[in-house]
């Protein structure tokens, strides 16, 4: 069972990312392959989505290699709980998606945050330690770094909370500090959650 949802959540993850990927190239004709592949990896959804791809695949066809470790593990389970939260909360409501769109936003805002939370309850536990949640800081300020350095080269950025045009600088800091205070409360609640089941099964 272990195996199988983490196998679910790959293929669901993958397709949504092909699926997305197909649309934006379409949406971006006019424009050609390379500028649609480059706004396509401009999202943390996207990237973090591949991330989560590429995790659950492991833990799916080599559970005991390095990029199916606790910390990697709680790592992505963190950032893709993040996007489902994040886009309820705040993103949701910006835009209706219809037809194939829908399916996509669905798999990759949904259908896999969903299913890879599952599949992270069922690995085995209790090999985390608590600085561990301090590592899944990492792909969400790393992205705010990646988000500013394109907004700089090409003027746009994926989500205006993290655009510096459209707000005051010390707007923009407080934004950047509550999102990185949800993403540690995340990951602490997660490293909780691995530990008292660490007590109660074999890691």
């Amino acid at each position: 069972m272990r195996r199988g949802f983490a196998f679910l959540a790959a293929l669901v993850a993958w397709s949504g990312l092909a699926l997305q990927l197909v649309l934006i190239i379409q949406t971006m004709a006019a424009d050609g392959v390379a500028a649609a592949l480059w706004r396509y990896v401009g999202f943390f959804t996207i990237l973090t989505n591949l991330f989560v791809a590429v995790v659950a695949t492991a833990m799916a066809l080599r559970p005991g290699s390095r990029l199916a470790a606790p910390a990697v593990r709680l790592s992505a389970a963190t950032s893709i709980a993040f996007v489902g939260i994040v886009y309820s909360v705040a993103l949701r409501s910006t835009h209706t998606f219809t037809g194939w769109g829908a399916v996509a936003n669905h798999a990759l805002h949904d259908a896999t945050p969903l299913l890879f939370l599952i599949a992270w309850l069922l690995a085995g536990h209790g090999g985390l330690k608590w600085r561990d949640a301090l590592w899944a800081l990492v792909p969400p300020l790393a992205y705010c770094l990646y988000a500013f350095a394109r907004g700089a080269a090409d003027g746009w950025y994926a989500y205006w909370f993290l655009n510096p045009r459209a707000m005051p600088l010390p707007t923009l800091a407080g934004s950047i500090a509550v999102l990185t205070a949800a993403v540690f409360a995340i990951a602490l609640a997660l490293t909780a959650v691995d530990r008292w089941l660490g007590r109660r099964l074999p890691v």
